[in-house]
């Protein structure tokens, strides 16, 4: 149902999502609350559409006064409220801005109060961004009412692809849904030895190369050296903790077998350590 509701805004227009039960209530907390005054007329729904449309009047304007006072900022839209009690700017700027001029001259031109605030490109995608890559509207802009911090770590333990533009957002950051089943994986990887680690299977013992977190399988060296691939209930007991990083390659030593990089191979010295050639014979 469409409503008008009163907030700390002033007088809004909002729609009902659900009833407020207790389990509602303490999925808000920090909320902080409003009153609903009346279901949404004929006459709010008309003077909804003409605010919509002065916002973009408005927005215009506030871009000349922009240009005009040289500021540095990126104007993503304008906001009037319902009650007419205030309008609120968002916007985008790498550095703090002095708009002090700029809030008089737009509180003369609409009488009303000017609220400016400074948004990240992430909300700037919650405020513009219709869908994203799957499809479906845009998480930051339906149902998520804050933006928990993403990690590339969320996307490798995932075995995402790391292509930057695949697993970004509409706001270039990336994907929120990254974060949604990353507590289920590190649950269920718990239950896995780690990478590296020597264990003994039904088959006789193996190494540890890969993990499938999901399937909840293994890729293993066997001792003959061949790699299969066996479900985690075959490791009958792990003789040494591996340190979860992947082995290094067939055809490089192990780290501690390889000698220092100021000593080539062979053993050899140095070429700062090397004895100097005799010098030659000056020709006649």
């Amino acid at each position: 149902m469409k409503v008008i509701a009163r907030t700390p805004r002033g007088l809004e227009a909002a729609e009902v999502l659900a009833e407020a039960t207790d389990e509602q209530a303490q999925k808000m907390t920090g909320s902080t609350g409003g009153q609903i005054m009346r279901e949404m007329t004929a006459e709010d729904a008309n003077e909804l559409a003409h605010i919509q449309q002065q916002d973009l009047t408005a927005f215009e304007t506030c871009q000349k006064h922009v240009a005009r006072l040289g500021l540095p900022m990126q104007l993503i839209e304008i906001e009037h409220v319902f009650g007419g009690e205030r309008m609120v700017i968002y916007y985008l700027s790498e550095e703090r801005v002095d708009f002090r001029e700029l809030v008089k001259g737009l509180a003369s031109e609409f009488q009303t109060r000017i609220e400016m605030r400074q948004i990240g490109v992430r909300d700037e995608a919650k405020l513009l961004a219709d869908y994203g890559d799957c499809g479906q509207p845009v998480c930051c802009g339906t149902f998520l009412s804050e933006m928990p911090p993403v990690s590339m770590k969320m996307a490798k333990v995932q075995k995402a692809t790391l292509d930057p533009t695949k697993i970004s957002g509409r706001c270039g950051r990336l994907k929120c849904c990254l974060r949604y089943e990353y507590d289920l994986y590190e649950e269920l990887q718990e239950d896995l030895p780690p990478i590296g680690s020597d264990v003994v299977t039904k088959n006789g013992r193996a190494r540890v190369l890969a993990q499938e977190i999901l399937s909840q399988q293994l890729l293993v060296a066997t001792e003959d050296n061949r790699r299969v691939l066996i479900p985690a209930s075959d490791v009958v007991t792990v003789l040494k903790t591996g340190s979860g990083r992947r082995p290094p390659r067939e055809d490089r030593p192990p780290r501690e077998d390889r000698p220092p990089r100021d000593q080539p191979q062979g053993g050899q010295p140095p070429a700062s350590e090397a004895q100097e050639p005799p010098p030659q014979e000056p020709r006649a």
